[in-house]
């Protein structure tokens, strides 16, 4: 493999996430496959475990925006602790986890799916009402609201992990 730089991963990483989840969906897979793809990290156990992180939480809003928790399986799958008796570097991966959490209060205020409905839609949406559904695709949320969520989280993940590795 031909190594990128930080800024050709970085730009790789938001054109991924957002393809992929104006394509296929679930916020949090989208921004796992595309950091996974430009930083040759991951595994699809994780890729699979985090489809119900979706929307805030199985669609809910109520929870952490998916492409938040994404970025963070990401991280994890690289830096996160394997075993309870082994910490391994936990404490690092806590840290460059909170500079993910710190970068969507930045752009967003918050990190709550449904509080980044509202700043980039102007409102929130039920996504198990069909009407209300149906009122997000229209809104852009799968266009190209979300997508850039998407891609922004997955750019500012592989970003944060370029950094990890020169600390």
């Amino acid at each position: 493999m031909v190594e990128l730089s930080k800024e050709e991963a970085m730009r790789q990483a938001y054109e991924l996430g957002f393809n992929f989840e104006r394509s296929h969906g679930s916020c949090p897979q989208c921004v796992f496959a595309a950091v996974s793809e430009v930083m040759e990290i991951g595994d699809p156990k994780i890729f699979k475990a985090i489809d119900p992180l979706a929307g805030g939480y199985a669609r809910s809003g109520d929870g952490t925006c998916g492409a938040l928790s994404g970025g963070a399986a990401a991280i994890g799958s690289k830096y996160g602790r394997e075993e309870f008796n082994d910490p391994g570097e936990r404490e690092k991966c806590m840290v460059l986890t909170m500079k993910l959490h710190d970068k969507f209060i930045s752009e967003y205020g918050s990190i709550l799916c449904k509080d980044i409905q509202k700043k980039i839609m102007g409102r929130s949406f039920n996504l198990w009402d069909p009407k209300d559904r149906e009122a997000f695709e229209e809104a852009g949320g799968h266009t190209d609201k979300c997508p850039d969520v998407v891609g922004k989280a997955a750019k500012w993940t592989v970003e944060i992990l370029y950094g990890a590795v020169s600390e």
